[in-house]
């Protein structure tokens, strides 16, 4: 039992390693340079290792897409022992953390973007996983302002993302640490901004 497990916890590092291969590959070169053997020299695997975990490069890219997914959702995941309105202001300030605003980090993700407006099945995996983290979001605004409906939640969820996604963008382009700051401060201004209809 015991060998069951390390091999099962040997595999899924294998299998992690390569996807963080690939991940790595389509940061620094987009999709040209992700190729099986490319990721496979990445990884210091066997090529044979990464046809065993990946059928082909669609299956990595959407693997990736898919890591980057529950990533997302770990950003605004619920958390019970935090009151609500820290927590979302927790989940807010973490898109801005030193580890999200890398090229490297910051270059997959235009990738991972690019990808999905240039296939069908990697636009779909991409629109659910925003879908996700939008409902991820309105339900930590939800949580820390309950007189809100949930269509207001999402609407902005919606509009917080559009800062956060342009904050990341221009992240690339050497935007300042003020300016970051100021996004961040408008999207606490969306969040906890009165409901609608209150005067």
């Amino acid at each position: 039992m015991g060998t069951n497990t390390l091999n099962s916890g040997g595999q899924l590092d294998k299998q992690s390693r390569i996807l963080d291969a690939a991940m790595e590959l389509l940061s620094r070169h987009g999709i040209s340079g992700v190729s099986m053997r490319a990721v496979a020299r990445e990884a210091g695997v066997a090529l044979g290792l990464v046809n065993y975990y990946f059928d082909d490069k669609t299956t990595l890219i959407r693997a990736a897409l898919r890591r980057v997914d529950e990533h997302d959702l770990l950003l605004v995941a619920v958390d019970q022992a935090t009151d609500p309105q820290e927590q979302l202001r927790q989940a807010l300030r973490r898109v801005a953390g030193a580890d999200l605003l890398t090229t490297g980090y910051l270059s997959l993700r235009l990738h991972l973007w690019a990808l999905a407006q240039a296939d069908e099945g990697y636009a779909e995996i991409n629109a659910a996983a925003f879908d996700r983290y939008i409902d991820g979001l309105a339900t930590l605004v939800s949580n820390a302002n309950p007189k809100l409906s949930w269509e207001e939640c999402r609407d902005r969820g919606a509009d917080i993302v559009v800062i956060q996604n342009g904050m990341w963008l221009t992240s690339l382009l050497g935007i300042d640490k003020a300016a970051i700051q100021r996004s961040i401060a408008r999207t606490e201004e969306i969040a906890f901004a009165p409901a609608r209809d209150a005067k």
